[in-house]
């Protein structure tokens, strides 16, 4: 059974769902733990390494993914790249949502201009491990 265990700071879309049981053949969606969750969505700016603030990130996924299992990275940049090189280490496959976005402006009767933004789902990309 392919999982697709999802490690970003947001909830999967129905588009998103649909996507990943169609495209990359996946049969259970796994949420992180409360704690986990919590963990990877407020990710404190002032550390100046990740790797044992990420460690539960990393066991969690140890103790549960199975190789070729997927996982959706998204986030603190820092803490994504050091995450892709975990999951790959754990021959785990790391993909993360590419959007489109369009932008709608409105302009007020107070002659300011809202501006809105909309993203959607277009597909999920792996990442790509570099070999040098």
């Amino acid at each position: 059974m392919t999982q697709l265990f999802l490690l970003f700071n947001h909830r999967l879309t129905p588009l998103q769902e649909a996507d990943a049981i169609t495209n990359l053949g996946v049969q259970q969606m796994i949420s992180p733990t409360e704690d986990i969750q919590r963990l990877w969505c407020q990710i404190p700016p002032e550390l100046t390494t990740l790797s044992d603030y990420l460690a539960p990130v990393r066991k969690w996924l140890t103790d549960q993914a199975r190789p070729a299992d997927f996982v959706l990275i998204q986030g603190d940049f820092g803490a994504c790249c050091l995450m892709v090189q975990i999951v790959f280490n754990l021959n785990l496959i790391p993909i993360y949502s590419t959007t489109r976005r369009e932008a709608v402006e409105e302009h007020l009767p107070d002659g300011s201009v809202q501006l809105v933004h909309q993203f959607k789902h277009v597909i999920f990309r792996k990442y790509e491990k570099v070999r040098l």
